[in-house]
């Protein structure tokens, strides 16, 4: 049975790993960096990610690059949730990763996209070099190819209990205590 799994995570791994298609969520001063990544001078097509997808339906890679605020959150949740399995997350800048510059002094700034969809890999500079974003590029497909069918079904079981319903969605770490966004159910 192992030989069997085994021999099927290395094709689907390989084949995983080897054509990503990306996704752009970009929102603020990275995105022109992940713009830059797909010029002649750094050539993205070399890692298999060329064509950056219009439609969340035919992407299996999120970048998520610049500043969420807690009215954008519910846009960055409605496209994960129609990726297709398997999916995987970069958040680039240190604003995806944990609000950057903002994160102190903002009510109105998600503090990490951690806290509304899984991350697989996080790229903290403000903002991330082409080559930064290369490297994380490379990191995820080293890790998709080390991946198992099974440990992937553990993953995103695991990582459930931070996709509620848009109704339910929760960041209650401001100043302000302006901690409901989402679509409000009247009552």
């Amino acid at each position: 049975m192992n030989v069997i799994v085994s021999s099927i995570d290395f094709i689907l791994n390989w084949g995983r790993a080897n054509s990503l298609w990306p996704l752009t969520f970009a929102t603020s001063c990275c995105g022109i960096e992940m713009m830059q990544a797909s010029a002649s001078n750094f050539d993205i097509a070399r890692y298999g990610s060329e064509v950056f997808r219009g439609s969340p339906r035919q992407a299996d890679l999120l970048i998520c690059a610049g500043t969420i605020t807690h009215k954008m959150a519910p846009a960055l949740l409605k496209l994960y949730r129609q990726m297709p399995e398997p999916k995987y997350v970069i958040a680039m800048g240190a604003c995806a990763c944990g609000g950057g510059m903002f994160a102190l002094d903002s009510y109105s700034v998600v503090k990490g996209i951690d806290k509304i969809i899984p991350v697989d890999i996080y790229l903290p500079m403000c903002p991330p070099r082409p080559e930064a974003l290369f490297d994380a590029i490379l990191k995820l497909q080293k890790n998709i190819k080390n991946e198992s069918i099974l440990n992937r079904e553990k993953f995103v079981a695991s990582h459930q209990t931070l996709l509620k319903p848009e109704k339910e969605l929760l960041v209650s770490d401001n100043e302000l205590q302006i901690d409901y966004w989402g679509v409000e159910e009247n009552v």
